[in-house]
C-alpha cells in the first residue's frame, strides 16, 4: 500500500490581505456618486433664496393689495372704527346669517385695517362686513367654539379716511339696500368727523357711482337727519315718499321742526308703525291748519307707509341716546368722545408727555 502524503494545516494568514467581496451573483459593488462641486452647491442654494424671496414678496404684494385673507381673533377688531351706516338690523335676516355661518361657515371675508397705538389694544379696524362679525360674536358667545372665535378678513389699506368711508358704503349698496335715511346720516356723520370738507362732497365722495337724481333725493334726506336724527326711534322706516313730504314742510314752515320734535317726545312709539302714523298725521296737522288760513283743501294724502320689521338698534353704530364719535384728528392723533359715558379719549403716536402737560395748562385756563 502506498503512503499517504501528510497535508500540513490551512494558513488563516493567505486570506486575511484580501479584499473583501460579495458573490458574483450579488453583483458588482456600486459606485459612490461624486459629491457636488461647491459651485453647483452655492449655486443651488442661491436660486432657492430668490425662490423663497419671490414668494415672499409676492405675498406681501398680495396682503397689501387686500387679496389675502386672514384669520383675525375677534376681540381685535374695532366695529367702531367708521361710524356705520347702517342704523338697525332686521333679526330675521341675522338669525339667517347666524345659522349659515353655523352650518358651512364663514362664505365671504370682511375688510379690515390695521391700527396702531390704540389704549384698548385693537389691532384692526372694521371697514366692510358689520353683519359676518357680529354674526361670528354671538355664535361664539353661544357656543365657545373655537372655529367661531376667529373671522376671515381682507386687510386692506385705504389711501385717505374718505376711501375707507367709501369702501364701507359700496360694499353695503353692493349687499344690503340702504334706506335713503341711512344713507344721508353718513354723509352727515362723515362731515362732521371732518372727512369731507363740504356735505356736497360728501354726497359725491360716497354715492359717486349712484345716479344724480338719487344723489339729489340723498341730499334732502340731510335736512330730515339734522332736524330730527335724535327724536326718531324707527328713521330706517320712512319711506322715499314721506320723507321727501317732511322735507318739503320743512322747507316751507321752518317752526315745523320743534313742533313735530316735541309730539315726537312725548309720544310712545314702541314699533315703527306707531312712529310712521304719528309722522304722517303730522304732517296731515299741518296742511289741515293751511286749509283753515287760506280756505283751500290741499290734495288727499295717501295712507301711511307701515313697515313693522323686527328691529334692533346696531351695536357700535351711533344713535342719539347713545352718541359716539370718532376722529383722526391728525395722523398721529385719534379723539373719540362718549357723551352719554363722559368720556374723552386720545390716542395715537402724538399721545406724549408733551401734550398732558399742555393739556393740563389749557384745562385750567379753560
Amino acid at each position: 500500500m502506498a503512503k499517504r502524503k501528510r497535508l500540513s494545516p490551512a494558513q488563516n494568514s493567505y486570506l486575511s490581505g484580501a479584499p473583501e467581496s460579495k458573490s458574483a451573483l450579488a453583483g458588482p459593488l456600486p459606485t459612490p456618486s461624486p459629491s457636488p462641486a461647491p459651485i453647483a452647491q452655492v449655486a443651488g442654494a442661491a436660486s432657492t433664496e430668490a425662490a423663497l424671496q419671490e414668494v415672499t414678496q409676492v405675498l406681501q404684494q398680495a396682503r397689501a393689495r387686500g387679496l389675502m385673507v386672514e384669520e383675525i381673533a375677534l376681540d381685535q377688531i374695532d366695529e367702531t372704527h367708521l361710524v356705520r351706516d347702517r342704523i338697525t338690523q332686521d333679526e330675521d335676516d341675522m338669525e339667517a346669517l347666524v345659522s349659515s355661518i353655523r352650518s358651512r361657515g364663514q362664505q365671504t371675508p370682511i375688510e379690515v385695517v390695521p391700527l396702531t397705538d390704540r389704549l384698548d389694544g385693537k389691532s384692526w379696524g372694521l371697514i366692510s362686513g358689520w353683519r359676518r362679525l357680529s354674526a361670528l360674536r354671538r355664535l361664539y358667545t353661544e357656543t365657545f367654539e373655537p372655529e367661531f372665535a376667529s373671522v376671515k378678513a381682507l386687510v386692506i389699506h385705504p389711501e385717505s379716511a374718505q376711501a375707507a368711508y367709501v369702501a364701507m358704503v359700496e360694499e353695503n349698496e353692493i349687499r344690503v339696500n340702504l334706506s335713503h335715511y341711512e344713507r344721508a346720516r353718513i354723509a352727515v356723520r362723515a362731515l362732521r368727523e371732518g372727512v369731507f370738507e363740504t356735505q356736497k362732497k360728501a354726497l359725491q365722495g360716497l354715492f359717486a357711482n349712484a345716479p344724480r337724481a338719487k344723489r339729489s333725493k340723498i341730499g334732502s334726506f340731510v335736512t330730515l337727519v339734522e332736524a330730527l336724527d335724535s327724536v326718531l326711534y324707527f328713521p330706517t322706516a320712512i319711506s322715499e315718499k314721506l320723507g321727501l313730504a317732511l322735507v318739503r314742510q320743512i322747507g316751507e314752515d321752518p317752526s315745523f321742526v320743534s313742533r313735530l320734535k316735541t309730539r315726537l317726545q312725548q309720544s310712545a312709539r314702541s314699533l315703527p308703525a306707531d312712529e310712521l302714523a304719528l309722522l304722517n298725521a303730522s304732517l296731515d296737522g299741518e296742511q289741515a291748519s293751511l286749509t283753515d288760513s287760506v280756505g283751500t283743501t290741499p290734495p288727499a294724502r295717501s295712507q301711511p307707509d307701515v313697515l313693522a320689521p323686527r328691529l334692533q338698534p346696531v351695536a357700535g353704530a351711533e344713535t342719539a341716546s347713545g352718541e359716539r364719535v370718532f376722529m383722526q384728528v391728525s395722523a398721529s392723533l385719534r379723539l373719540g368722545f362718549m357723551p352719554d359715558a363722559q368720556r374723552i379719549e386720545l390716542s395715537g403716536a402724538a399721545v406724549d408727555a408733551r401734550l398732558l402737560e399742555d393739556l393740563k395748562l389749557w384745562l385750567k385756563q379753560r
